[in-house]
């Protein structure tokens, strides 16, 4: 139906059997659809508590012969009185059972959001607790933690190269310290992508256990240069720089792959040649090794040791994009970029209509309409039900924010995170959703 067939009438004038569309996203109001034929007088109320002045009304889809005045009459009810009298009964059921079923529907949602993220957080908790007993134990009992790290990785592995597209998902705040939390990032998005860029299973598995350990060397390093700083001593970055070499002895002592043993060895070497320790060049890096190089750089630049330096996901994205792609494989940094989108899980952002939002998840395999949590103050934030831009094509992302710059009250709502924890979750089929825009 094009604007000729259609006209604007103020709120305060529908009626039941009015069709109507009503031009705000599917959030902002609790029907299946943004365009229906009214069916109630509870509906009717529904609409004017929106704050809507008008609405969009198409007379050609109306139906208004049936809309009756009911007026008490003494004596019997005539033959019409009592159609009237049904039909509005009916349509009084009818509002009740769609109102309840709107309601279910809503509550049924929201409940597989949670148990979804939960499931996630569970599952990288656990990722967490393994890196923790891998640094206690490595040294006393190498054989063990490795077979326990690789039937982590061989899982992780099997169920990202199953069946249905993944998303990735951001997690809440907490989940962990940055020693053990960014391993377990680095190892997620590794896989993510080395899974995009269509590794073997066997280079998959190399790629999750060095990703896993590439750090495990810091473990032997004394805690004040375990995380890189401006303002180290060349002394400093030198000591810094050794926790590679402690890496590959661990490494070997639990026995792992040559592949896993190469990619740890050069997860801070760089195409160009300004990495370390030995300043390869690109040809001499494995792909693992590439991605892992790009991954952790990204993971740091969102989780830096302190964490008043950090960087949104996007700002991230465009920094290594804008400043430092001579460093990173080509073919693997875009390979990185379509996988992440232009707003990555964690990024703040506008929408077109003006509210604020904060990216949670984004299919790997279609980025550019990422799933959103949308500040929507007539909602308790524990309620809101994450939004898919790809089920509303009017609405879209206009721009990326600082955390900072958020009004308090949104910034209350969406509770940016200043650790970015990811995890993968099996991707939402649009065509299978009820609720459209």
């Amino acid at each position: 139906m094009n604007t000729a067939q259609s006209e604007f009438i103020d709120v305060h004038q529908l009626r039941t059997g009015m069709f109507i569309e009503l031009e705000v996203g599917w959030m902002s109001h609790p029907f299946p659809k943004g365009s229906f034929k009214i069916s109630s007088q509870k509906q009717i109320e529904i609409i004017q508590g929106l704050g809507l002045k008008r609405v969009r009304y198409v007379p050609e889809k109306s139906d208004l012969t049936g809309e009756t005045t009911l007026v008490e009459v003494p004596g019997s009810l005539s033959a019409d009185d009592l159609s009237a009298q049904a039909k509005a009964e009916a349509e009084r059921a009818a509002a009740k059972a769609e109102d309840l079923r709107l309601r279910k529907l809503r509550s049924d949602l929201l409940g597989a959001q949670q148990r979804s993220l939960l499931v996630c957080e569970r599952r990288f908790g656990e990722a967490i607790r393994q890196y923790k007993t891998t640094v206690e134990q490595v040294s006393s009992k190498p054989q063990v933690v490795m077979e326990q790290c690789l039937a982590l990785v061989n899982k992780l592995v099997t169920e990202m190269l199953g069946d249905g597209e993944t998303a990735i998902r951001l997690l809440s705040e907490g989940m962990g310290d940055k020693a053990s939390m960014h391993p377990v990032n680095v190892t997620i998005v590794s896989l993510l992508l080395g899974k995009s860029l269509g590794l073997s299973q066997s280079d998959m598995v190399d790629l999750g256990m060095a990703a896993y350990l590439h750090d495990i060397g810091k473990s032997q390093l004394p805690d004040r240069v375990r995380w890189l700083e401006e303002n180290f001593s060349s002394a400093e970055y030198k000591l810094y720089q050794e926790h590679v070499a402690q890496g590959i002895a661990l490494g070997k002592s639990m026995e792992l792959t040559p592949g896993a043993l190469q990619a740890i060895s050069q997860h801070h070497e760089l195409v160009d040649g300004s990495g370390f320790p030995s300043r390869l060049k690109g040809d001499k890096l494995s792909m693992p090794a590439k991605i892992l190089a790009l991954v952790n750089r990204y993971e740091n630049l969102c989780n830096p040791s302190r964490p008043a330096a950090a960087i949104t996901p996007h700002e991230a994205l465009s920094l290594i994009f804008a400043q430092l792609k001579s460093r990173f494989d080509s073919v693997v940094l875009s390979a990185f970029i379509r996988m992440m989108g232009v707003y990555p899980p964690g990024s703040v952002v506008q929408l077109v209509d003006e509210r604020y939002a904060l990216v949670v998840s984004v299919n790997s395999s279609r980025p550019l309409k990422p799933r959103v949590m949308v500040h929507e103050p007539a909602v308790s934030k524990h309620e809101a039900l994450i939004l898919d831009l790809e089920l509303a094509p009017a609405l879209g992302i206009r721009r990326s924010l600082k955390a900072a710059s958020l009004p308090r009250a949104a910034m209350d709502y969406l509770s940016p995170r200043q650790r970015i924890c990811y995890f993968f979750e099996r991707a939402v089929d649009p065509g299978s959703a009820e609720v459209a825009a």
